[in-house]
């Protein structure tokens, strides 16, 4: 990215010597690609966000090994005390134009306070179980989020949120009734990623609502939720591919609402696929299969053009079908040496459709460029 951003600096003052562009576009270009350098994640951000949690971690370690040895009044006020340090010492550092550092400390407070109700429950005996616990740094991490303006505690606050849906949804804890609570976080942290300016939290909890419904797709009846999964998916991505501009301004998605609408559309098919495969005739698992291969085709004509993401999740999920629809339809009618042929052949078909494929999409951009 500073790569990028140098270059076009170096462009807009040629433009400018030129005469192409007035000196307040040119001031105007510049401080677009300053905002855009500021709001990337560069490879020195990720190290220093990936040494805040080993640091974190370290320090939790630490004073659990010596919890016994550290007197009660101590062990609070130095807990709290590093989750202060870490927020006000973040935002110190932001304001001092130091922003990885500063993000890096904020996660060390954040990981403290999540290992802070730990151990303080634990010293007090407070009751409650660790789903609670969970969702009380969750909510922490969010008010954090929310407070310091970050992108990061929002993404982390997300991955709390997930992880609790997680251990909830596979009986973890004991759950007595589905995690419908979920859907509540995903909404308040959805509006919280617009503030924080969080477009990977964004992506992030799109994603978990489909694993929640998969979730849901286990506990109850499949078929009640595969099916308005599959349609709100695809009128989603026909919303995004025919009014891109209108939609990407509400959701912000930085123009991928096409790639999780059709994840959903493929998740939804393949749940009802599983739950049809068993019937004697066979006749629903094919209306599925067929829909879930004219789905393919429709999304790589429609946006595969302009995106090679949504072109691999299409290809991923044609690859899928090939599988599923052999497993199901062919497999009594093959032997082992029949199953190789047959995977050989098909992934052989699959290479080919890909290789056309790319061809087609690179072609009109190398026509362009020649002319």
């Amino acid at each position: 990215m500073a790569s990028y951003s140098s270059r076009v600096r170096a462009d807009i003052a040629r433009w400018l010597q030129a005469g192409l562009i007035d000196a307040s576009t040119a001031d105007a270009l510049a401080r677009d690609v300053e905002a855009s350098q500021r709001r990337s994640l560069s490879f020195g951000s990720i190290l220093a966000m990936m040494a805040a949690l080993l640091f974190g971690a370290a320090i939790l370690i630490f004073v659990a090994a010596n919890w016994e040895a550290i007197p009660r009044l101590a062990r609070v006020a130095a807990l709290f005390a590093i989750i202060l340090a870490g927020y006000v010492g973040g935002a110190v550092l932001k304001t001092r134009d130091h922003a990885a550092i500063g993000e890096a400390l904020w996660i060390v407070a954040a990981a403290t306070f999540g290992g802070s109700i730990a151990l303080i429950g634990q010293m007090y005996h407070l009751s409650g179980d660790e789903a609670s616990a969970l969702i009380t740094w969750g909510a922490g991490t969010a008010l954090a989020a929310v407070a310091l303006r970050s992108n990061p505690l929002t993404v982390a606050s997300v991955g709390i949120a997930d992880a609790w849906l997680f251990l909830r949804g596979f009986d973890y804890f004991g759950r007595a009734e589905f995690p419908h609570l979920f859907v509540v976080m995903a909404i308040v942290l959805f509006a919280i990623s617009f503030w924080t300016r969080s477009r990977a939290a964004r992506h992030l909890i799109v994603l978990s609502v489909i694993f929640h419904l998969v979730l849901m797709a286990m506990e109850y009846e499949t078929l009640q939720v595969a099916v308005p999964l599959v349609v709100v998916s695809a009128l989603l991505f026909a919303a995004a591919i025919f009014a891109a501009e209108p939609v990407d301004r509400i959701v912000q998605l930085g123009g991928r609402l096409p790639l999780h609408a059709l994840i959903g559309f493929l998740v939804g098919l393949a749940m009802i696929q599983f739950e049809l495969a068993d019937e004697s005739s066979n006749s629903g698992f094919t209306i599925a299969s067929a829909a879930a291969l004219a789905g393919i085709v429709a999304a790589i004509v429609l946006g595969g053009r302009e995106s090679r993401g949504l072109r691999w999740i299409a290809y991923a999920g044609f690859a899928f079908e090939l599988a599923i629809i052999y497993v199901v339809m062919l497999q009594s009618m093959l032997g082992t040496a029949g199953f190789f042929l047959a995977a050989a052949v098909l992934l052989g078909i699959l290479a080919l459709i890909i290789i056309r494929v790319e061809k087609r999409m690179r072609a009109p951009s190398v026509e362009g460029a020649a002319a």
